[in-house]
């Protein structure tokens, strides 16, 4: 019985991803966000499970990405879909309006193809999970930024537009430049050959974690300080950590 347990787990994390999804497509970003945290959250689980009770399984490898394709590569996907369409659309006034899903008229119903530059999200997300699932190197460090992270960088966006009203912000996050410059460094940094320190804990000695006990303190402090808008920040000093853990351990 207890074999299926993690399985169970991350099939929550997929049936938290589809529905993030149908939240996306019908513009309450908000509550996607939500869902996609919930996934992120299962998505950690699953795997700790699998250690604990020492049931880790090639079909949960598998289970486990197909999961994170949904909630950690489509969503995001979606949501810069979504972006472009109202960058590319004009502007929103957010300081006239207490939601910005009043403004879904901003989005049009015809396809458009710059907006669909937004999927590549999708595919870099996609190309990332199926070389993790064949590099058995992966088991302590990351290569490249792991796809819950990312999806994390891309959802920051809308929940900072949504709950950190400000013009000179709304300006650059609904510039069609931006988001096409981040969708371009998302593909890139998924499938970067960097090596990425992982939050797994052998043990809790600050010597053998000092990389990761500095930059958990540092998450806690840039979140109470700037609330969404430090995960941009955040994931921007994960891989500046990383780098240096990489050269110190040389």
């Amino acid at each position: 019985m207890k074999k299926h347990i993690p399985n169970a787990i991350t099939l929550l994390n997929l049936l938290s991803g589809c529905i993030a999804v149908i939240l996306a497509v019908n513009d309450d970003f908000v509550a996607a966000a939500l869902f996609v945290f919930l996934g992120i959250f299962f998505d950690f689980f699953d795997g700790l499970a699998a250690r604990k009770l020492n049931v880790s399984s090639p079909l949960g490898l598998q289970l486990d990405s197909l999961a994170d394709m949904v909630t950690s590569g489509l969503v995001p996907g979606i949501i810069m879909y979504k972006l472009l369409m109202l960058a590319t659309g004009g502007f929103v006034d957010y300081s006239e309006a207490s939601h910005w899903q009043e403004h879904s008229s901003w989005i049009g119903t015809e396809l458009q193809i710059l907006p669909l530059m937004g999927l590549l999200v999708t595919l870099g997300s996609a190309y990332r999970l199926a070389k993790f699932n064949i590099d058995e190197d992966q088991q302590t460090y990351f290569k490249g930024l792991p796809t819950p992270a990312n999806a994390l960088l891309i959802l920051s966006l809308p929940l900072i537009l949504e709950f950190q009203n400000s013009d000179l912000i709304n300006s650059i996050i609904l510039n069609k430049w931006f988001l096409i410059g981040l969708t371009l460094l998302s593909c890139y940094i998924l499938n970067a050959n960097i090596k990425l320190f992982a939050l797994k804990f052998k043990n809790y000695g600050f010597k053998d974690n000092v990389m990761r006990y500095i930059f958990l303190i540092l998450c806690v402090v840039l979140l109470i300080v700037l609330q969404f808008a430090a995960i941009p920040l955040i994931i921007i000093l994960y891989i500046f950590l990383s780098v240096i853990d990489n050269l110190n351990s040389k």
